[in-house]
């Protein structure tokens, strides 16, 4: 399995670009398709909203198929539909007119339930005005859990795929409930959860709740027939809290502009300074390389968060931050020429895109 995953930058992304983006084009196709033939009208606008605006999000997890060996495409068919139920989902507790914990904890059930072949699956519209759509939730849902159905392994990583799975809904829920509670919910939720030894402050934590990579990663493995408790120990660990907290702070990084203009909560806003901030995330990156040196094609994972750096820095959003192109010169150091390399490629991609 480990000589099918690419350990250059090149190759990696020509692997990403030739390989796995047309699979994934494929798949949302299809989710698209579905989801315009979903009854209610708000549903079937959010589902499409979220395919629409969101796909980069599935493209990026798609490049954890790579560790699926022969079974990239049973991965890339899980991850786009898992990824697309947490896009429709932030949609729809983003957008809604309820602000019902229990209505959003309800809806991040199929989330759960995604994870959980033995499950069955339920009405998660049940606490909104808003009801028929067609199956279309229930239908994500139950691709994801005929995936893992058929691994036999599958037990082995289901209790870290669930921790991962249950801190990120719970993130959902408290960040989405009525303006004045939240960060009240978060800091709670902070002090009752944070587990021992880790000594990061809400705004850090729950960023690194925010994600879904170490979920990836984890079904990445397992459909590649390469899993066992120690290992699937070792990739929760080393996913969380740095890899993951590293992809939500750079996410929250660039919308700050966008979340101040829309009253959204961004962690970003609570770090101290601008200063204390860099510091930070530059620490973030320093854990993540750390974390995954004792996993299996390790240079994989190195890539990774190089391509995180590079990704999201290389966004035309970071150019009406403050301070933006300090930022980037400082994080792009710390990451390395990978990082370098991976941020030219997308600045090069947006200025194709624009024109």
């Amino acid at each position: 399995m480990a000589s099918r995953i690419p350990t250059s930058a090149l190759s990696f992304m020509f692997t990403v670009y030739r390989k796995l983006f047309p699979a994934v084009k494929k798949e949302l196709a299809y989710w698209r398709n579905r989801a315009e033939e979903i009854p209610n009208e708000e549903l079937r606008s959010q589902a499409i909203a979220s395919i629409e605006s969101k796909r980069f999000h599935c493209q990026g997890g798609a490049v954890y198929a790579l560790l699926a060996g022969e079974k990239w495409r049973e991965a890339i068919q899980f991850i786009v539909a898992y990824q697309t139920i947490s896009d429709y989902l932030d949609n729809l507790c983003d957008r809604s007119t309820s602000h019902d914990p229990d209505d959003f904890r309800l809806l991040h059930q199929s989330m759960i339930d995604a994870l959980s072949p033995e499950n069955k699956t339920g009405n998660y519209y049940e606490l909104r005005e808003d009801q028929s759509d067609g199956d279309y939730l229930v239908d994500l849902v139950r691709t994801c859990q005929n995936t893992l159905r058929k691994l036999n392994n599958y037990p082995v990583v289901q209790d870290y795929l669930l921790k991962l799975e249950c801190m990120y809904g719970e993130l959902q829920v408290h960040k989405h409930v009525i303006k004045e509670e939240r960060v009240l919910r978060l800091t709670n939720w902070h002090k009752t959860t944070i587990e021992s030894g880790l000594s990061l402050p809400w705004y850090e934590y729950s960023a690194a709740a925010g994600s879904t990579l170490g979920i990836y990663c984890l079904v990445g493995y397992t459909l590649g027939g390469n899993t066992s408790k120690e290992l699937a120990s070792k990739i929760y660990n080393g996913y969380f809290p740095y890899m993951q907290g590293l992809h939500i702070l750079l996410d929250y990084y660039i919308d700050q502009k966008e979340d101040e203009l829309e009253a959204e909560l961004n962690f970003c806003n609570y770090f101290p300074t601008k200063k204390t901030m860099e510091e930070r995330i530059k620490f973030f990156i320093e854990q993540a390389h750390q974390g995954v040196q004792g996993l299996p094609n390790h240079l994989f994972h190195e890539m990774v968060y190089q391509g995180l750096v590079g990704l999201y820095l290389g966004d035309p959003k970071v150019k009406r931050l403050d301070g933006g192109k300090q930022m980037k010169q400082a994080l792009l150091r710390k990451s390395g020429i990978k990082a370098k390399f991976f941020h030219l490629n997308t600045k090069m991609y947006y200025k194709i895109k624009s024109g």
